[in-house]
């Protein structure tokens, strides 16, 4: 074993992840008292935030440079510091902290990390977007059995989640992809009406099919799926903000119409925005609740068959999750 180790530090503000980041070599220390060791298997990518984050566009977060990238990362345990009860050298362990993602050792304070039954990337991506799923679901959204839920970007890594979570909630789910290999996806996961936004006009379908018919809408995209889901909410309905992919370049469309109170007031609907930040507390027992789904074989986790291996990946693998081809949990092997 080497005494350093590399990680992905960005060092500039730049249009791109690709253009804001360089690779740092960081030596390789024993942790101090707190403090746990661990070598990470398998990473993560958050592509929009990533690229959000390059660009200094989070609102919620300043960003001193520079600064340690990457949100998702699992592992194993090689050292634990002075005072560390909950972890052991061998025992796997994931973090969902920024700066804790995209490097090949991780030093910090054990509470910064999350125990988990083995370093598979299964419980990378249920701990970090299963969580999101589960909580938007049921905490922001309020999903009830029996409902109509409407999903954006049915197919990716959240959406392939949310499809599989509200169907085993008892809900009707009408999702949202493009292209016949992800409908055909999400369609095996259970989805009852699977909308190709590339074959259909999605206004079309929602306002010919489920007009004022959805009790809950999760929109991750942004833009004339939000203003279709919107138009469609059900009275006493739920519109949930998880994402505004479309909105990336920090120009969002300017639309000149109605209110959005306007569309909410008579049906007695909302809309309600979801940021798994500001819901910390929560994240222990959903975990737990989804780790026992999964043994139990009621999920899965599906991850994009493009390999990216190594932090020299990372950036395409971003530009990849960026592009719309992805299908499925991104993740970068730095085994």
């Amino acid at each position: 074993m080497t005494n350093t180790y590399t990680a992905l530090q960005q060092v500039r503000f730049a249009r791109s992840f690709r253009e804001a980041v360089e690779t740092v070599e960081q030596k390789l220390r024993d942790p101090g008292p707190g403090e746990i060791r661990v070598r990470n298997h398998w990473c993560g990518v958050n592509g929009i935030f990533d690229t959000q984050i390059a660009r200094d566009a989070v609102d919620y977060i300043r960003i001193p440079l520079p600064t340690w990238t990457g949100v998702e990362a699992i592992g194993v345990v090689e050292a634990v510091g002075e005072g560390v009860t909950g972890f052991k050298p061998g025992d796997a362990a994931a973090t969902n902290r920024f700066t804790g993602g995209y490097r090949q050792a991780n030093i910090a304070p054990a509470t910064q990390f999350i125990p988990v039954p083995s370093a598979h990337r299964d419980y990378l991506a249920l701990a970090s977007t299963g969580v999101s799923a589960l909580l938007a679901l049921d905490h922001v959204g309020g999903l009830r059995a029996g409902e109509t839920v409407a999903i954006s970007a049915a197919a990716g890594g959240l959406g392939h989640l949310l499809v599989q979570l509200a169907k085993l909630a008892g809900a009707r789910v009408v999702a949202v992809c493009g292209g016949e290999r992800k409908s055909a996806f999400v369609r095996s996961l259970g989805a009852d009406r699977v909308i190709d936004y590339k074959r259909e006009d999605v206004a079309q379908v929602l306002s010919t099919e489920f007009r004022d018919a959805l009790d809950l809408a999760i929109d991750t995209v942004s833009g004339a799926i939000f203003d279709a889901f919107l138009d469609n909410v059900a009275p006493l309905g739920r519109v949930v903000v998880a994402g505004a992919a479309q909105d990336l370049d920090g120009k969002p469309e300017i639309v000149t119409a109605p209110r959005v109170g306007n569309k909410l007031y008579y049906k007695g609907a909302s809309v309600r925005g979801f940021m798994n930040g500001r819901l910390t507390d929560l994240w222990p027992v959903a975990r737990e609740r989804l780790f026992s789904l999964h043994a139990a074989g009621k999920i899965s986790v599906t991850f994009d068959d493009t390999p990216f291996a190594g932090l020299a990946q990372v950036p395409d693998a971003v530009e990849h999750l960026l592009s719309g081809r992805s299908m499925g949990k991104v993740t970068v092997d730095l085994r």
